[in-house]
């Protein structure tokens, strides 16, 4: 079970509250102290300043080979029956030489399973699964941070219920803080924060589940004008930078800072179709009381959007692209 080897991992590295037990239909961990952050409490200033301490030590510091393997060759290919077979050779076709199950293979997994019922529902498939192999094209070689790997050990559900907010988090938080040099005289407050959760954790580039990340500003409403401006996710992305190179025993350049602000801002529309095709199947499967079918189409529709911005086809900017532009 991938979830059970991802919080095995990021308990021993002191991330992840001790596992106590496995079930057939989820775990037993030991009880985390604290409150869970809503949507709000994400734009507060001092818990998304512990948010990207928290998350630059996850992605500097967890290796990705606990939940993932390398690529495997054509003979390795070959060898297997033929259901695993054909699941490993498009895998290794839309991320050749990159580690797998990432996050780029989890969305082709998705797409496989939509319904192709009717021809509407085919076609669409077929529409995705090209979508998703010119994504992989444009971002799948994004280079890591500071040069380090293309992959991190990335949560890639980092909405504000996966939040922890410890209580008493000054002293933590500021120890974590100091470890790192800072332009200003005085830091930043920043709260202690644990993530919890780790079933949609994969390897995926830095800069999308920055993006996800930011994408739950505006909670399940999907309210665009609580989204991070400029000026913010710069500041955040400072705050990441400084964890992420302290926790690697070095110092990052300015120019580090301004590559990730680029990334992250190219990987702005990608949660949007991740979570839009999740969110296709789940209305297929879900027996919750939530209209997926609906949520699925507003978050696709941010893909769409940013398409058309990457691509300058926009006769009218959304209010989700409006918000991302605007500096303060």
């Amino acid at each position: 079970m991938k979830e059970t080897r991802s919080h095995s991992l990021l308990a021993r590295h002191g991330l992840a509250p001790s596992l106590y037990a496995r079930f057939e239909n989820g775990l037993l961990y030991k009880y985390i102290q604290g409150s869970v952050c809503a949507p709000a409490d994400l734009r507060r200033p001092e818990v998304w300043r512990g948010v990207a301490q928290r998350l630059g030590e996850w992605h500097a510091t967890l290796p990705i080979s606990s939940i993932s393997s390398t690529c495997p060759a054509p003979s390795q290919i070959l060898s297997q029956n033929n259901n695993k077979r054909a699941s490993l050779a498009a895998m290794a076709q839309l991320t050749p030489g990159k580690p797998i199950p990432n996050v780029w293979t989890t969305m082709q997994k998705w797409i496989s399973a939509l319904p192709i019922a009717t021809t509407a529902q085919s076609t669409r498939r077929d529409e995705l699964m090209h979508e998703l192999e010119s994504l992989t094209k444009m971002l799948g070689d994004t280079p890591g941070v500071g040069g380090s790997n293309s992959f991190v050990f990335a949560h890639c559900d980092l909405l504000s219920g996966n939040v922890i907010i410890e209580p008493s988090p000054s002293s933590a938080a500021a120890s974590r803080r100091s470890s790192a040099s800072d332009v200003s005289e005085e830091p930043e407050t920043a709260a202690c924060v644990s993530f919890i959760d780790y079933e949609y954790a994969t390897p995926a580039p830095a800069s999308f589940d920055i993006a996800n990340h930011f994408a739950e500003w505006g909670g399940f409403e999907c309210d665009y004008s609580a989204m991070p401006t400029r000026s913010v996710r710069r500041a955040f992305l400072r705050e990441y930078l400084h964890s992420f190179s302290a926790h690697q025993n070095r110092t990052y350049k300015e120019s580090e800072l301004d590559e990730l602000f680029e990334q992250v801002d190219r990987f702005r529309g990608v949660p949007g179709f991740y979570w839009g095709i999740w969110a296709l199947i789940q209305a297929q499967i879900s027996l919750i009381d939530f209209d997926y079918a609906s949520y699925a189409e507003i978050r696709l529709g941010e893909y769409w959007a940013w398409k058309e911005a990457v691509n300058g086809k926009v006769e009218k900017p959304t209010e989700r692209e409006v918000r991302w532009a605007q500096e303060e």
